[in-house]
Parts: structure tokens; sequence; C-alpha cells
């Protein structure tokens, strides 16, 4: 059975590489020539703010979300565009849902769906809380978030392939293995499948500073294990590495909790809501 579930983990995962490859050429042309601009717009947009940043953290993988952790320790953006970058981000999901034939109505009703909650809990977020932290100068709010990768295009997308193949690979791999040792029906009863609850646990997994629980959830949808709703709720607290960034770079620390915090709930609200309309 693991012999199996290893070797329909492989094929799986090799036909996804070509698509891989080809996204994240795309992905770092774009990167190389525009990411600077687009981070200097973002922290220039002023009352714009979220829903430009909502429409930044659509771009796949979590870039966006770390130059907005950087952006608001220094008091460039609002927590409402900081809020609505991070819903928004879709990590590696979308990139995976490309390699699969017939995802294109999931992966725009997870765009729009993500975009929309990113624009609305941001407005919301600055209606309510119009206190801005103190002014950096934006030139120094670029730190780690790639402005400067002078690596060309070719080298870094071919990495990030790599990175990615591997990561759904051993993803894939440990589903199969389970699916195969509890049945798909034990493992969806034990995620809550249409239980109300089900979006809590997923914008909870979400929250793992890493690309590796967007793939996750990814996968767990794919598989039958979760549902729309609950792996967008999951993938709306996904904000990648730009949870960590926040963590380095903003104080105080209870501040960075909160945001978490507030987060967290407005994830696992957007998921719950989500369930009632999908």
């Amino acid at each position: 059975m693991i012999l199996d579930a290893i070797l329909d983990a492989l094929l799986d995962t090799a036909k996804t590489v070509p698509f891989l490859l080809a996204a994240f050429l795309l992905l770092e042309t774009l990167e190389h020539y525009s990411n600077n601009f687009m981070n200097r717009a973002l922290g220039k947009m002023g009352k714009a703010g979220p829903l430009v940043g909502a429409i930044f953290g659509c771009v796949p993988q979590c870039g966006f979300s770390v130059a907005a952790a950087n952006l608001y320790s220094g008091g460039v953006i609002t927590l409402g565009t900081l809020m609505a970058v991070f819903l928004s981000t879709s990590d590696e999901a979308i990139l995976i849902l490309f390699s699969h034939p017939g995802s294109g109505r999931v992966i725009g009703q997870l765009l729009l769906g993500k975009m929309l909650i990113g624009i609305v809990a941001g407005y919301l977020l600055d209606f309510l809380l119009r206190k801005k932290k103190e002014h950096k100068h934006i030139e120094d709010m670029c730190r780690g978030c790639g402005c400067s990768d002078d690596s060309g295009i070719v080298k870094p997308a071919v990495r990030h392939t790599i990175q990615l193949t591997i990561y759904v690979f051993v993803f894939t791999a440990i589903l199969n293995i389970v699916l195969g040792w509890v049945g798909m029906d034990a493992l969806t009863t034990f995620l809550g499948k249409d239980t109300w609850f089900q979006p809590f646990l997923t914008a909870l997994l979400g929250l793992i500073p890493n690309c590796a629980s967007s793939i996750l959830i990814t996968e767990l949808y794919l598989a039958g294990g979760l549902s729309l709703a609950s792996a967008m709720g999951g993938l709306c607290a996904g904000a990648g590495v730009g949870l960590a960034v926040l963590f380095r770079e903003n104080h105080p620390a209870k501040e960075n909790a909160a945001i978490v915090g507030l987060l967290y709930l407005l994830s696992a609200g957007a998921g719950l809501l989500l369930e009632f309309i999908l």
C-alpha cells in the first residue's frame, strides 16, 4: 500500500512540474521588473490601500505579504491594508490548482472570494482603527522582500519549482498513505466536513508561517477532505512567511499576537459564512 501510494504521488507530482515551472518563470519575470514599483505603490495608495493590497495579495507566493509586513512595521501602510494583503495572499495554492486541469472555476472563485474578503475586512479595520504607526522611509521597508534580488529569472524559477515539487510530492504521498490507511470517509469525518467548525480547524492550520500549510489545505481540498468554504477560510489565514516577518520586524510582540488573532477570527468567520452561502 505504501509503495503504491508513493508511486501514485510521484506520477501525480511529475505531471505538475511543467505547469509549475511555467508559472514560476512568469512570476519571476513580473517580480524582477515590477516588484519594487508595486511595493512603492502599495505604500503610497492612502485610502485605496486595502483595495490595492487585496489585488497585489492575489499574486501567487507570499512575496507581497512579506513586503506588507515590512511596510506596516514602518508605518507606511495601515492595519487594514496589511490585513487585506494577508487575507488575499494565495501563497502556493493557486499554482497547485493551476497544475490540475479543470480547476479554472475554483481558481476564479478562490481569488475573487479572498480578494473581496480582504477588501471588506481592510476597509472595516481602517474605519474602526484610524491610528497609524510611526512612519519610516519606504526605502528601509523593502528589506527581505526580494526587491534587490539580482540572481536573474531562470535560476530562482527553477529553485522554486524544485522546492514546491518536493513539498507537493511529500504531502501527496502522505495524503495517499493516510487515505489508504483510514479511508476518505474517516478522514473527512475527522476534519469535520459539512460541519460548522471545519473552517476553524483549517484557519488554525493556515496560520503556520510556511507555504506547507497552503499546500496541505489545497491537497486536502482536491482529495475531497475539505469543502471549498473551509479551504478558503484556511487559505485566508495563510499569509505565509509574512507572519514570521511581522514578528521579526514589528514591535511590540503583543500587537503582532493581536494581529494574528484578528487574522484567525476573520478567516474562520469568512469560511463559516461561506459554508452557508456556497
